[in-house]
């Protein structure tokens, strides 16, 4: 097999507002029409701990000016870094849209603008959520002559892909830029789906910037909360999930949707950290790999939750990077290699009962829960949970934010043939958070 490489065509003198680079043109013979640049600033040649920028082509943030994205503000930046350094290098990589290209990449705005977030548009169009490549830039760095790099990034996925390729990384160099109220959904979905390393707190200042927030909502749901007393044999339950105007949560079971704007995600947080535990299903876990901390506003993170019939959960999952230790409510017909494995990561497994419809007896397990200190308890979703806890007529309130969007998927009350008796709302509160409306109430099951 013939060893991949690079081709340096040219290099020239390039001043810019930051500094005097040189300019070099590269080509990978691999795909020729696509021709990359390094931007070189200072002596870099047989150096360790190079500041290094991998930034791939974003026409619309770099050129245009695009308040979408951060790209643009990102390249002035780092060129910016690097002209303030002794020297380094700024690699433009010819991966526009994240690998899927300029005409998919603005289909992919349309879909944006529909409720997809930026994962989920690109999954819609056929592509992975990023289909960037790391070895032309592993390659640029090799030909000049770089031997480790202080990397300039907040993406995990760029570290590992120049080590991959035999580029040691010793640092990893922050790049913060100011979000703003178009983007700020865009990095909310870096972090909470890609892993970027992002301050939370620049992404909540754009949020709760508003004078008269204060900082966190001026509505805030948890005061009425507080007005509901606590059952005395198992925890308050509520009910919370964000929905499109046609009902959707999701576009369908294994691709979850970003619905929410940032002004309801951010009264999401705060009510995340009110309750002492926060519950998701199995198949929630397994399709968006969630972390339900509280990043948005202050206040201590619930203990993740997940209601895990035949103990699908997996060992590499996020939740397990969460400050508190994981409870799984786990049915008789469970791994139990799979539960040592767990018990060992500090997860505590409680075997519970089936129910007659396959999933586990909610009304024990949330006994056991009781016993756990888990007083107060969000459930977050998925469809199938929410329909088991209202099934079981075991939710205390609602908390339901509809967005102004249409989506055409996954239902959030779907009972999959079996007829639910619905409670009454009892005294609903409706208010508006950014496009957003939310609503509140108490759930009247009768008699």
């Amino acid at each position: 097999m013939k060893t991949r490489e690079v081709r340096k065509l040219t290099q020239a003198r390039l001043p810019t507002r930051d500094a005097e680079f040189r300019i070099a043109l590269y080509q990978d013979p691999a795909d020729a029409a696509k021709e990359h640049i390094a931007l070189i600033y200072g002596e870099i040649r047989d150096r360790e701990n190079v500041l290094t920028r991998v930034h791939s082509e974003c026409f619309t943030g770099d050129v245009l000016g695009s308040l979408r994205c951060d790209c643009g503000d990102q390249l002035e930046a780092a060129m910016n870094l690097v002209g303030d350094s002794g020297g380094g290098v700024v690699l433009y990589l010819r991966q526009e849209g994240r690998g899927i290209g300029l005409l998919d990449k603005l289909k992919a705005y349309n879909l944006q603008d529909r409720g997809f977030d930026t994962v989920d548009a690109n999954l819609e169009l056929g592509h992975q959520a990023d289909a960037r490549d790391y070895a032309v830039a592993a390659l640029m760095l090799n030909d000049l002559g770089v031997r480790s790099v202080r990397l300039i990034t907040n993406n995990p996925a760029k570290i590992d892909g120049l080590e991959r390729h035999g580029i040691p990384v010793t640092e990893r160099v922050p790049l913060a830029v100011t979000p703003n109220d178009h983007s700020a959904g865009y990095l909310q979905t870096k972090v909470e789906r890609m892993n970027h390393m992002i301050s939370t707190d620049m992404l909540s200042e754009v949020v709760n910037g508003k004078p008269e927030t204060g900082g966190r909502p001026e509505l805030d749901p948890t005061t009425w909360l507080n007005s509901i007393e606590l059952p005395a044999d198992r925890p308050l339950v509520t009910i919370s999930f964000a929905q499109s105007l046609d009902g959707s949560i999701a576009l369908h079971r294994k691709a979850p949707l970003t619905i929410s704007g940032p002004e309801s995600q951010l009264m999401t947080h705060q009510l995340r950290s009110w309750h002492d535990g926060i519950l998701v299903g199995i198949n929630t876990l397994l399709a968006d790999n969630p972390r339900l901390t509280v990043r948005l506003v202050d206040g201590p993170s619930p203990r993740p939750i997940v209601a895990d019939t035949r103990l699908r959960f997996p060992p590499t999952a996020r939740l397990l990077e969460n400050p508190n230790p994981v409870i799984i409510g786990t049915g008789p017909k469970f791994d139990q290699v799979r539960r040592l494995e767990l018990e060992e990561k500090g997860v505590e497994v409680l075997e519970v009962p089936e129910d007659p419809h396959g999933g586990i007896d909610l009304t024990v397990f949330l006994k056991r829960l009781k016993e756990n200190g888990i007083d107060r308890l969000m459930v977050e979703g998925g469809a199938r949970i929410i329909c088991s806890f209202l099934r079981c007529r075991l939710a205390d309130a609602a908390i339901v934010t509809v967005a102004p969007k249409w989506v055409g998927g996954l239902q959030s009350i779907s009972p999959n043939g079996q007829p639910l008796t619905m409670p009454a709302f009892r005294e609903p509160i409706w208010h508006n958070f950014g496009e957003d409306m939310v609503m509140w109430a108490g759930l009247d099951w009768g008699e």
